[in-house]
């Protein structure tokens, strides 16, 4: 006996739904997916009938750490909860969704957690549905015929504010992971396969709410602009949140409300949310092209929300791809302490010199000493009559080859600056003050970013590989 067809909740969206007939509901639950759902807020946004929703779940923000190391920076203990939360809002409400750069980074490691959680949610509900997946990485391979092909180029700054040069082959080859950022030209093609649920590697966060919508046909510049908004919840609003936020579009705007009544969506707060993240307001980069914002327009339909039109759309002759890479440094260990001694802080650059070589006299190996001084600089250059005198703290990083080396470094560097003897000092011991002990801490593996670029003219299907499966098949067929 055949299986009767089962209209996937992709498939009967766009059945159903012609632009113009009535505003698609997008519902965005979650700005990064893993820390917590406000679920009030996400019922009262279901009740709103959404057509789908669409969940950021990573960023590269948290640093190389968990590209390089494949692991989530959420804590699992939320990620479940929230992945049932959306998982099962969606399914029972039989709409699609959609997730984006799985499990912090979207490296592969990260989307198979994912997914295998997914999974573990499926069978404790016996829910059946299509689940397509897109794996984000890119090979050494790929990376390299680009760097040999001159289409690899640097960002205009990466996240410490200046160009990464372009890597040796050595140091692509380095790379733990390197993933790519796939906008909404895969995802369509992902879309094509009509899923349920999308979960997707490492993602461009507009794509995850605009290539639905221009699969319908909604003006790619309505689609990018409302998503780069609902993207973050209810961050656009004043006062700022993390609740669930709609956005009503239509093909000559889009509406802004969040699913929590004491947030507004406001002309103010939601033109003010186009600097967010952005050198540049008025235009936004995009991997198909160029969202121009300088004509949008903020008009308030009430104190809770606000109607956006206006923005324009520059598509590019090739999409560019974004591609990041993490290499191992090693193991590093941190010690904290504090200083009080105003003359001790005069002292203070001298002293950790003087310190570094007096130890590296004495504890042999391969170990870096990186010293961080808050209150002196460790955020942002300071003149020197900003310098704190009164007191700072210490945060000195020690990179070895191994966490043994490492964490001895961080002691033994410790025990001579507490000892220190400098000019004025005025008792023998004392120089430092910890918080608690030990103060030297394992603080996990350092990597470091070797790509953060750009590649033009990217092989995107040779890249990104799309895959659909039926996920409680055998729970249905029960």
């Amino acid at each position: 006996m055949s299986t009767p067809h089962r209209a996937t909740a992709t498939e009967s969206l766009v059945q159903s739904h012609r632009p113009g007939s009535e505003p698609l509901r997008v519902l965005s639950a979650s700005g990064q997916l893993g820390y917590g759902i406000p679920q009030a807020s996400f019922e009262l946004g279901l009740q709103r009938q959404p057509h789908f929703i669409g969940c950021d779940m990573g960023s590269i923000d948290p640093g190389p750490f968990y590209l390089g190391s494949g692991q989530m920076a959420a804590p699992q203990v939320m990620v479940r909860p929230d992945l049932e939360l959306v998982l099962l809002g969606a399914v029972k409400a039989g709409i699609p969704l959609i997730i984006g750069s799985a499990g912090t980074a979207g490296a592969q490691p990260q989307l198979d957690a994912t997914v295998a959680l997914v999974r573990q949610i499926a069978l404790q509900h016996g829910l059946v549905f299509r689940l397509t997946t897109i794996a984000s990485d890119v090979s050494a391979a790929h990376v390299i015929a680009a760097l040999q092909g001159g289409t690899l180029q640097p960002l205009s700054a990466d996240v410490g504010g200046s160009p990464l040069s372009l890597p040796t082959e050595a140091e692509v080859l380095s790379c733990r992971h390197i993933v790519g950022q796939c906008g909404s030209e895969t995802f369509s093609r992902a879309l094509q396969t009509l899923p349920d649920v999308l979960i997707a590697g490492r993602a461009c966060d507009t794509a995850i709410f605009a290539a639905l919508p221009e699969m319908l046909g909604y003006p790619p510049a309505l689609a990018l602009h409302m998503a780069k908004i609902i993207e973050c919840t209810s961050l656009c609003c004043k006062p700022a949140g993390r609740d669930a936020i709609l956005a009503e579009l239509s093909l000559d705007g889009f509406t802004l409300e969040s699913m929590n009544p004491a947030l507004h969506a406001t002309p103010a707060s939601v033109a003010a949310h186009a600097l967010y993240e952005q050198s540049d307001p008025f235009e936004v980069e995009e991997p198909s092209g160029t969202l121009r914002l300088a004509d949008a327009r903020y008009l308030a339909i009430d104190d809770h929300r606000t109607r956006v039109f206006g923005a324009q759309f520059s598509p590019r002759l090739q999409s560019t791809l974004k591609i990041e890479g993490a290499a191992f440094v090693g193991a590093r260990a941190v010690l904290l302490a504090g200083i009080a001694d105003p003359t001790m802080l005069l002292h203070l650059p001298e002293a950790l010199k003087v310190v570094e070589q007096r130890v590296r006299g004495l504890l042999p190996g391969d170990w870096s000493m990186y010293p961080h001084v808050y209150g002196q600089g460790a955020v942002r250059p300071l003149p020197e009559a900003q310098h704190s005198r009164h007191e700072a703290g210490l945060v000195i990083e020690f990179i070895a080859d191994d966490a043994e080396l490492a964490r001895a470094a961080a002691g033994v560097v410790k025990q001579n600056l507490l000892h220190y003897g400098y000019p004025g000092r005025v008792s023998t011991a004392g120089n430092l003050a910890f918080a608690f002990t030990p103060s030297e801490i394992d603080a996990c593996d350092a990597y470091r970013f070797v790509i953060y670029h750009v590649m033009h003219n990217a092989p995107m299907t040779d890249i990104f590989k799309i895959q659909s499966r039926e996920i409680g098949e055998s729970i249905a067929a029960s």
